[in-house]
């Protein structure tokens, strides 16, 4: 079995946990993901399968298409939602223009601290272990490439995007950082991720399929095609929405008064 499955990770499970289930399912031991998603996100988890396990530091080069929602007024010491929420006192409430402004100011190549609460190592140990046993490290800016960012709806204190970016890139930072420069808190509450280069979300298979699904040519993406879209040049960039895309009415995006 040589190929890649495009999985549809569920919320509260691991990266890792989700590719034991597959590997239960498809009787295939030697396989690989191409870049972990946090058990409080869902979405696509490229999983390299067989001999395809040689692709994943091509696949992990790809860009990532995430759906984010955020809020403005609290924060948290994981940045989301795993650790207790803290009320961030006296924010004023910025405007949806103010908050397009911000967001659009973080395309680019931007320099980027990852989460303390991350599984980036330090000394050989995973920050986020590191953090749990009451010494958070100093992490060192990543220099990190954030292709677009859409903005999907505002109310205050809520917000959300959309959000293109290459490796290595912290939805949960950049939210953070957002928050910096309005002012205000910044913790993600949801995060999807709708596409990893070629694998789409519309395309990929919920753990419950891959189950009933009985003939693994059904699901499995074979190894030469996996080689012919990553030959692919230029490296496909997920598209940009156009402007009002998705947006909610304009009386919702205000911020409140």
């Amino acid at each position: 079995m040589d190929g890649i499955v495009n999985l549809d990770k569920p919320l509260g499970l691991t990266s890792a946990k989700a590719l034991d289930r597959v590997r239960w399912i498809t009787r295939q031991r030697k396989s690989g993901h191409a870049g972990a998603l946090d058990p409080l996100a869902n979405g696509v988890l490229v999983l390299c399968m067989g001999r395809a396990t040689k692709l994943v530091e091509a696949m992990m080069d790809q860009p990532k298409l995430y759906r984010t929602a955020a809020r403005l007024d609290v924060t948290s010491v994981s940045l989301d939602l795993e650790a207790d929420l803290e009320q961030v006192d006296g924010v004023q409430p910025p405007s949806r223009e103010r908050v397009a402004h911000v967001l659009a100011g973080f395309e680019g190549p931007i320099d980027q601290v990852p989460p303390a609460m991350s599984a980036v190592k330090v000394r050989g140990q995973p920050a986020y272990k590191l953090s749990r046993s009451g010494r958070p490290p100093k992490l060192d800016p990543r220099r990190v490439e954030v292709y677009w960012i859409h903005l999907r709806r505002y109310a205050w204190p809520e917000v959300e995007f959309d959000v293109a970016c290459g490796r290595g890139t912290y939805v949960r930072s950049l939210i953070r950082d957002i928050g910096v420069r309005l002012g205000t808190g910044g913790c993600l509450t949801a995060l999807r991720r709708l596409a990893v280069g070629p694998f789409t979300a519309d395309e990929s298979w919920t753990l419950e399929r891959l189950q009933d699904a009985g003939d693994v040519d059904a699901y499995l993406v074979p190894l030469d095609r996996c080689r012919a879209l990553l030959a692919e040049r230029p490296v496909r960039i997920p598209a940009r929405p156009s402007v009002g895309a998705n947006a909610e009415s304009e009386g919702e995006n205000r911020a409140a008064p």
